[in-house]
């Protein structure tokens, strides 16, 4: 592949990846017609479709179109569709493979399950152009295309990105956030009832990973205060006058007694 078409078949998927929300692995639903031609030219078809999406991705077959495969008794494409996952298109009897891919990729005009559709039938590929979002591959000779950006793709993928860059700016709410509660006073101020009143929290506490742990065999802060509340409470008590003469009296005549004794004994030992 040559690097000129490479680039840009890698900002065609970027476009349906990041404005149509296509995802890795990517789903590729596959015909009979170009699992038919792949196989006559000995082409890989799955390195092939990695190649052209240059991502990883899913090839898948519905059973309508390995109903016709059947039909064409072509073994070899018979046994190159089996590799692939079995997509249930969930029709009783079978019909036409163009309808059959049709049907699963157009959900009410748009690609709801985000396949890219690999196939040679080109009025299917006329009508999937018509939906935004559906990349359309076909064999070209020998090579594998990935067609451009349809119409609708284009004109999605441009009023997506003009929303997104204008949106903000044109709208007068943008930026503002509502919350519940003013919705719901602003409600009740029309209906005529009284607003309730909000109830004010207290102080919080500090936040424990801030407070120091308590060692071992210390107090803890409340015992601290109260030993401290204790020594602030204590009063000394004063001794009233008449007791301080009662007690100085008795030092005094305990003083007295003792002299006496003194003298005494001094007589004795003279007198001996």
């Amino acid at each position: 592949m040559r690097q000129k078409r490479a680039k840009s078949y890698k900002k065609q998927m970027n476009v349906y990846h990041y404005t149509f929300k296509f995802r890795e692995p990517y789903q590729v639903i596959v015909d009979n017609e170009i699992v038919s031609t792949c196989s006559k030219s000995s082409y890989d078809i799955t390195k092939g479709l990695t190649r052209t999406i240059q991502a990883e991705n899913k090839p898948m077959i519905t059973q309508c179109c390995i109903q016709a495969l059947y039909d064409t008794k072509n073994q070899d494409a018979i046994n190159l569709a089996k590799k692939f996952e079995r997509r249930k298109c969930n029709h009783r009897e079978v019909i036409a493979p163009g309808e059959c891919i049709k049907s699963i990729v157009d959900i009410n005009g748009e690609n709801k399950h985000r396949y890219v559709v690999a196939t040679q039938d080109l009025d299917l590929r006329r009508k999937l152009r018509q939906i935004p979002g559906v990349p359309l591959i076909y064999m070209n000779r020998s090579v594998m295309v990935m067609e451009p950006l349809s119409d609708a793709s284009s004109k999605y993928s441009e009023e997506w990105e003009r929303k997104k860059l204008t949106g903000g700016l044109n709208d007068l709410k943008a930026g503002k956030i509502i919350e519940n509660n003013e919705n719901e006073e602003e409600e009740d101020e029309k209906e005529g009832a009284v607003p309730a009143k909000k109830k004010r929290k207290g102080p919080k506490g500090p936040n424990p990973l801030s407070v120091k742990k308590k060692k071992k065999g210390e107090p803890s802060a409340n015992e601290v205060k109260e030993d401290s509340e204790k020594k602030h409470r204590r009063r000394r008590k004063h001794k009233k006058s008449d007791e301080k003469q009662e007690v100085a009296e008795g030092e005094g005549e305990n003083n007295g007694s003792a002299n006496k004794d003194g003298e005494e004994k001094g007589g004795d030992e003279e007198n001996e």
